[in-house]
């Protein structure tokens, strides 16, 4: 390999630095977001000079010009992603568009620079999902991929429920210098550490030289993903072949399908209820978004900064019970998680009509109530990417040379993101359109409803169908 050996190539490469370095920018894009949120009507109002009965209007342009980029260039960010050679530079790209889009924020004078910047900033969010997924499968494979998403998951909820809360007493206090000042920091610091990283595969090339160790593979062992045992006996390569011939790529696919080949694995059910996960995951933080601060407002009169807390009781589980979750669905498979942790959140957002205007007990109640949301939420943080990454693993590891040197988990991750911004599209607006018309109480009745259907097709498709449902 030419060159001379990068300083440091240990540390930079090492697992720890790569997984927090993908954690950092997936934490700066939520928290930039969330930042900027509580100002758009500001912005709008100082800077633009736009009416008063306008703004409502514009700051729902501005929320779904975000939405509507990212959920678009989501797929195409995966195939660019698994076309080229590194990861590191679309990640890197992924950070000047964002970079952009907050000095664009920070300097726009006209609403078409406000919403060009929005675009700007839902194409790096898609870049830094999909990409940052991705680079997380080829660090940790899939054996540790549950514990690593449910750690980084929640760390980055920490960034979405103070961003907006900072953001609105720092404008308070200082001003837009004093907001975006906090956004330029931590994109430094993001930007140096993706400047800094080196890629497994690449850290591999340069211990081949150095002491003839076997070139690093892109290539998944999926036998730990779904808490399969790896014990070797004689029928297994009869198995593992009979199963193999079941994920075989038919020869004569399509130019669409050949150019992102992972259309061909969408027909696949697992695949499609694994994305049903995270679409419905992201349904349910967008709920609890659009609907806990208003519903404060309502029964306990809460201005914004008290409404923000409340969410401390929201995420804190998340936080502290994440990384557990991921072990278990490494462990024991995605089934178990993505069935319990989505039946359990069925009477607990059923309970959440117990909610009663009052002073402290029923504050201590209604926290205590989104708790048991934020238990739920840790429980099913990391059954859809481990699942998902599992069944395309299985295509991949079958048809090599269909799917390329890289496989297409940025594809995969592409459309997850996809998927889970549309979740966080629709998710405000369905809750707030249910919460007007039938209330709160029977707004989560109805979420309840959709948590009971994703459990019942959990356990029908999510890590195989279950022995009694197959064909003798």
């Amino acid at each position: 390999m030419a060159g001379s050996k990068p300083i440091g190539l240990a540390w930079r490469s090492n697992t720890l630095f790569i997984v927090s370095t993908v954690g950092i920018g997936l934490f700066t894009d939520l928290f930039l977001y969330g930042l900027v949120v509580p100002i758009l009507p500001f912005i709008l109002r100082d800077r633009v000079s736009l009416p008063e009965d306008q703004i409502q209007t514009y700051v729902s342009a501005l929320l779904a010009a975000y939405a509507g980029a990212s959920v678009l260039f989501s797929p195409p960010a995966g195939v660019i992603a698994d076309k080229t050679s590194s990861r590191q530079a679309p990640f890197l790209v992924g950070l000047v568009a964002l970079l952009a889009a907050t000095l664009m924020l920070f300097l726009g004078q006209s609403i078409a620079v406000l919403i060009l910047a929005r675009v700007l900033q839902g194409v790096s969010g898609a870049v830094v999902w999909t990409i940052g997924l991705a680079l997380l499968l080829d660090t940790v494979g899939p054996a540790n991929l549950g514990k690593t998403v449910g750690s980084i998951f929640g760390f980055i909820s920490i960034g979405e429920l103070a961003a907006p809360v900072l953001g609105g007493v720092v404008y308070k206090k200082a001003g837009y210098p004093g907001v975006f000042g906090i956004g330029l920091t931590i994109l430094a610091i993001d930007f140096i550490m993706r400047l800094l990283l080196i890629e497994k595969k690449t850290a591999a090339k340069w211990e081949k030289q150095d002491n003839g160790t076997e070139d690093y593979t892109n290539r998944q062992d999926d036998g730990t993903a779904t808490g399969e045992d790896g014990d070797d006996n004689e029928e297994e390569p009869l198995l593992r072949k009979k199963e193999e011939d079941n994920y075989k790529v038919p020869d004569g696919q399509s130019k669409v399908v050949r150019s992102f080949p992972i259309l061909y694995i969408l027909k696949d059910p697992r695949l499609l209820v694994a994305l049903l996960l995270a679409f419905n995951q992201a349904t349910l933080l967008a709920t609890y978004d659009a609907t806990i601060p208003t519903e404060a407002e309502e029964l306990f009169g809460f201005d914004s900064l008290k409404s923000g807390l409340l969410f401390i009781a929201l995420v804190l589980p998340y936080l502290l019970l994440g990384p557990v979750a991921g072990w278990l669905v490494d462990r024991y498979g995605p089934k178990p998680a993505a069935v319990l942790g989505f039946g359990y959140l069925v009477p607990v957002l059923i309970l959440l009509r117990l909610a009663r205007p009052g002073g402290t007990p029923e504050i201590v109640l209604f926290c205590a109530l989104l708790s048991l949301c934020g238990l739920g939420m840790a429980v099913i943080g990391s059954p859809s990417i481990v699942e998902a990454s599992y069944v395309v693993s299985q295509y991949d590891n079958a048809n090599p040379e269909f799917f390329g040197e890289q496989g297409p988990y940025a594809q995969l991750y592409g459309i997850n993101s996809m998927v889970f911004s549309f979740g966080l599209t629709v998710g405000p607006l369905i809750s707030g359109l249910l919460r007007d018309r039938i209330g709160y109480g029977n707004m989560n009745a109805v979420v309840a409803g959709l948590c009971l259907i994703t459990a019942i097709l959990s356990v029908i498709y999510v890590g195989g169908k279950p022995n009694f449902l197959r064909r003798k």
